[in-house]
């Protein structure tokens, strides 16, 4: 869809960043959106990444109360403007915070995209792809891969109960792309009903709309154990060496 084309349909793209997690799991004093990878912060490379695509309007980042880290980051290689709001003890409060901050300027049928803060390695052709499938949709869709491993479903001792069939399961990556208003009453709803929802196709689909599944690639990992970020390093290498890196300097210290 060309920026033309959004344009006169009067359609706004919005981003949400949720990055008020202390990330527990990455056992650092840091939180793991700020760790440095490849000479930058993930958060950085997660927020210039997002910013790329041309069409959208504002990159909203909800952050810890009294976040001390965030003044510290470089922000001039981020093409879109940002706007930071105070998060909430879970993500889906995060994404609500910043759907309400959007409040007196998003429209009902503007798309949203929520991308995790600590998915620094997403390819810029991926958010593309998940754009042109979604935004003729009424409803939207996410990003998210295949499963290829064999699925076990544990018992309450920690021992395999069931094989769980692998056709038709896939796992969850970011962004996620939903109409404003849709996504406004889906997360309000599940926050009423004292429903905790992981994820925004999540409060979708217990709303009754069902988010459309969108290929992507599996380098769009996800920083969540300390081994992540060597791996998370290795593929921004990658990439770069096939010219979707996009940071110009830091490459060579590996962080």
């Amino acid at each position: 869809m060309s920026e033309t084309a959004s344009q006169i349909q009067g359609i706004h793209f919005w981003v949400i960043v949720p990055a008020a997690g202390i990330g527990r799991r990455m056992r650092s004093e840091v939180p793991k959106q700020y760790l440095p990878l490849n000479g930058h912060s993930v958060l950085e490379h997660s927020l210039q990444r997002i910013s790329l695509y041309p069409e959208i309007t504002e990159i909203v980042v909800a952050l810890a109360d009294g976040d001390p880290y965030w003044k510290k980051q470089r922000l001039d290689m981020v093409v879109r403007p940002i706007k930071t709001i105070v998060g909430g003890k879970e993500r889906s409060d995060s994404v609500l915070n910043g759907l309400q901050a959007l409040a007196n300027r998003a429209r009902e049928n503007d798309w949203v995209l929520v991308h995790d803060a600590a998915r620094p390695c997403v390819r810029v052709t991926d958010i593309q792809r998940l754009i042109n499938a979604c935004h003729t949709d009424e409803v939207g869709g996410l990003l998210a891969m295949p499963v290829r491993d064999t699925m076990k479903l544990a018992d309450n001792d920690g021992r395999v109960e069931q094989t769980v069939e692998r056709d038709r399961l896939w796992h969850a990556l970011t962004p996620q792309m939903f109409r404003y208003g849709k996504l406004l009453q889906a997360l309000e709803q599940a926050q009423q009903q004292g429903i905790s929802v992981t994820d925004e196709a999540m409060a979708m689909e217990r709303a009754g709309m069902p988010a459309r599944l969108v290929e992507g690639h599996a380098d769009n990992i996800k920083i969540t154990r300390p081994e992540d970020l060597a791996l998370a390093a290795f593929y921004l290498r990658e990439q770069g060496e096939q010219g979707l890196y996009l940071f110009d300097d830091g490459m060579e210290d590996g962080g």
